[in-house]
């Protein structure tokens, strides 16, 4: 294969790519999930929406794709087979249900995960937190409840108070 106007595989010339921008990915589609192409599929993982700093809701959100809210939601977050993420200038004041959670803002009110829930140095959670597997970072504050269940369902002792969870580092 040669650099400059080679033939393609259907023997038609083509221009050489311009140097220092990379070509399309193969199978790439901007338009993939959206209403103009609403027969993609949704939940795989690999769309995402984004709620923005300046942006403020106020009501329920559901839906089947990954979502990072950098602004402000009031309400109820349900996104049972997907990722949550409050960003760093994310402030929830709702109960927020998902396959994993990952806190870096603020958080008012009870965090459930079916699978796991992280909260980093920066986040800070008001209210219960549930899930089976459970990342607090130092520096991190938890004011509520926390209860870890098996991954089976299987129920634990119990919450344990806030007061008696202690950081390790």
């Amino acid at each position: 294969m040669s650099l400059f106007g080679t033939k393609g595989k259907d023997d038609e010339p083509r221009a050489p790519e311009p140097l220092g921008i990379p070509p399309t990915p193969t199978g790439y589609r901007p338009d993939r999930g959206t209403e103009r192409n609403p027969s993609a599929p949704i939940g795989k993982g690999d769309d995402m929406a984004n709620i923005g700093k300046s942006i403020s809701i106020k009501g329920d959100l559901t839906g089947n794709e990954d979502l990072v809210i950098e602004g402000k939601v009031e309400g109820k977050v349900e996104l049972p087979n997907n990722q949550v993420t409050i960003g760093a200038n994310g402030v929830v004041k709702a109960e927020v249900s998902a396959k994993s959670v990952v806190v870096i803002g603020r958080v008012a009110g009870n965090v459930k995960g079916s699978e796991r829930i992280e909260i980093q140095a920066t986040g800070i959670v008001e209210g219960d937190v549930a899930a089976p597997r459970l990342v607090v970072a130092e520096g991190a504050v938890v004011n509520g409840s926390i209860q870890m269940t098996k991954q089976g369902g299987a129920a634990a002792a119990g919450p344990i108070p806030a007061a008696e969870v202690r950081k390790v580092g």
